[in-house]
């Protein structure tokens, strides 16, 4: 029999790569997305499976919304990957950050209850949720101390997690995931403003880009890599949370370099704190500026992921290295910015 998948967020960068992942694997997939006015497939039709998932209308705000749609299309498999995943918004919009990103978790595992105990259920947890942590790398046995609403709203979600796994019997569980890039991500996270923007400079349609801390630390992955972790742990013996990281962190300065590189952009950095600047040696052009207003409120310890757990019993590892990752995304955009 067809196993039957519904993946929350499917239009987003995590929901195209595990809908691909899903359906090379001989699953029926649905994907849960908010109504058609502000629906834009574009991520699915990049990997090639726009025409190969049956999207539904599904709005995390409304519960009777929810059961409705597993009602009708019982899955045996619920992702959660929609959120406010922005980290920098959530501060402007802390309540429908935690009504999306707790709160709509929250209702998900209470239709499962509900309907059939039996759905297998991921949720996507977050690194945000260590925050300013007291220990590094960070691992599932790391004290969570969030720093921002988004950390926060996600922790409530993870807790409610484990709390329907530990008192309900769902088959639940959380990855909590460090960042993860591809091209296919948005423009207001900063690894795709750094290759969308510098391809643009490389070929003479803009001057500059901005940019808050070049030395904020990062534990960046490919995306498709940590959907399959996603996968693995719905179909392990047992729920449990999973670290999912690479185990290393670089700087935005870091990736700035690579992807400089990649496009043909000679970088060099010069001046200090927000008065660094860098430019492009080969034609004295200011090519990244420093704007305070990117700093984020409070820049807290690196977070560097431990993901032995997830290696031992999973059998998950990253395959793409940090510099495949950045010269991946700025070759996209280069080829993108040439059309």
């Amino acid at each position: 029999m067809t196993r039957r998948a519904l993946i929350t967020g499917v239009t987003g960068q995590d929901g195209a790569y595990l809908a691909r992942l899903l359906l090379s694997k001989g699953y029926a997939v649905v994907g849960g997305s908010r109504p058609a006015a502000a629906r834009d497939i574009w991520r699915l039709r990049e990997v090639g499976v726009d025409r190969d998932v049956k999207i539904a209308d599904l709005e995390l705000l409304d519960s009777s919304n929810i059961l409705s749609v597993i009602e009708r299309e019982r899955p045996d498999e619920i992702y959660n990957l929609a959120a406010q995943s922005v980290v920098s918004s959530s501060f402007q919009t802390p309540v429908l950050t935690g009504d999306a990103d707790a709160l709509g978790a929250a209702r998900i595992l209470e239709a499962v209850r509900k309907f059939n105990p039996l759905i297998r259920f991921y949720q996507a947890s977050t690194s945000e949720m260590f925050g300013d942590a007291n220990e590094s790398p960070q691992s599932e046995t790391t004290p969570f101390c969030p720093r921002s609403p988004y950390g926060v709203a996600k922790l409530y979600a993870h807790w409610m997690t484990v709390n329907f796994r530990n008192v309900d019997g769902v088959f639940a569980c959380s990855g909590i995931l460090f960042n993860h890039e591809s091209p296919l991500r948005g423009l207001e996270f900063v690894t795709r403003k750094i290759t969308h923007g510098f391809a643009a400079i490389a070929l003479g349609n803009r001057d500059c880009i901005e940019l808050g801390n070049l030395d904020a630390r990062r534990d960046w992955g490919f995306a498709a890599d940590y959907v399959e972790g996603m996968w693995r742990m719905l179909q392990s013996e047992k729920p449990s949370d999973y670290v999912l990281a690479t185990g290393r962190s670089h700087s935005v300065r870091d990736f700035c370099e690579i992807v400089a590189e990649t496009v043909g952009l000679d970088l060099a950095w010069q001046g200090v704190g927000i008065d660094e600047r860098a430019i492009d040696i080969k034609t004295g052009r200011t090519i990244v500026r420093i704007n305070k207003d990117f700093y984020r409120p409070n820049e807290l310890m690196p977070l560097v992921g431990n993901a032995t757990k997830a290696q031992r019993e999973l059998g998950w590892r990253p395959a793409m290295t940090f510099s495949e990752l950045a010269r991946t995304m700025a070759e996209r955009d280069l080829k993108l910015a040439q059309r």
